[in-house]
């Protein structure tokens, strides 16, 4: 495992089981936040790479699948935090629903542990400062957050990269890929420095590598 620098705001930590996994801390305004939590074996390390940068609030999620909440049990036995994911995605981490393309619902986190992202008016809040940002496809509810202080964007699932560039999420585990495209539209509202990518290397100059990906992507 390996701990990454992202910004003066965010490090990342990052792991290979067949591919790359990973999994945020984030400054906020009120203290740090944990964007998901990889797998099982990365959350003793993720804890304290997260509590040398400060006191840790709460866990926000981009989605429900076991690469990204696998290390949940584990760090909600050493810390009581909330547990924040989109309202649409919490059936189907739960396990009242069936994700997408599978034929039973699988409980990957247990009934209650969620907490919806809050809203007014179909808009998510900011939480300490941190913006959700709603980009289904991937899964239904599938969330990145913005960090505006060093224009991180973390991005989940929403992409995969190589060699500096953008490339679409993995096709065999995403939901709904025309809708995972469509939504990365939704990121260029924002001033990005840093798109930060799950399953490959964080990708600089974020809006003009969303612009050149919406051109790869429309050939």
């Amino acid at each position: 495992m390996k701990w990454k620098h992202v910004s003066d705001h965010a490090g990342k930590l990052e792991a290979w089981v067949v591919l790359k996994m990973s999994a945020w801390a984030v400054r906020g305004d009120d203290g740090i936040y944990i964007v998901d939590t990889g797998l099982s074996f990365m959350s003793p390390r993720l804890l304290k790479e997260a509590e040398k940068l400060g006191p840790v609030k709460g866990i926000l999620l981009t989605h429900g699948h076991l690469d990204h909440v696998g290390g949940l049990k584990k760090l909600l036995k050493k810390r009581r935090l909330a547990v924040y994911a989109h309202e649409k995605e919490i059936p189907y981490a739960e396990g009242s629903l069936p994700y997408p393309g599978r034929k039973k619902p699988e409980k990957i986190v247990p009934a209650g542990t969620l907490t919806p992202l809050p809203e007014e008016d179909g808009e998510l809040l900011p939480i300490a400062g941190l913006q959700p940002v709603f980009t289904p496809g991937h899964t239904p509810g599938h969330v990145c957050y913005y960090e505006p202080e060093s224009r991180v964007m973390i991005t989940g699932d929403l992409f995969t990269s190589k060699k500096g560039q953008l490339n679409r999420p993995i096709p065999m585990f995403t939901a709904d890929m025309d809708q995972a495209i469509k939504s990365a539209d939704l990121l260029r509202e924002y001033d990005i420095d840093i798109l930060s990518i799950c399953h490959g290397e964080d990708v600089a100059e974020g809006n003009e590598a969303l612009a050149q990906y919406r051109e790869n992507m429309d050939r």
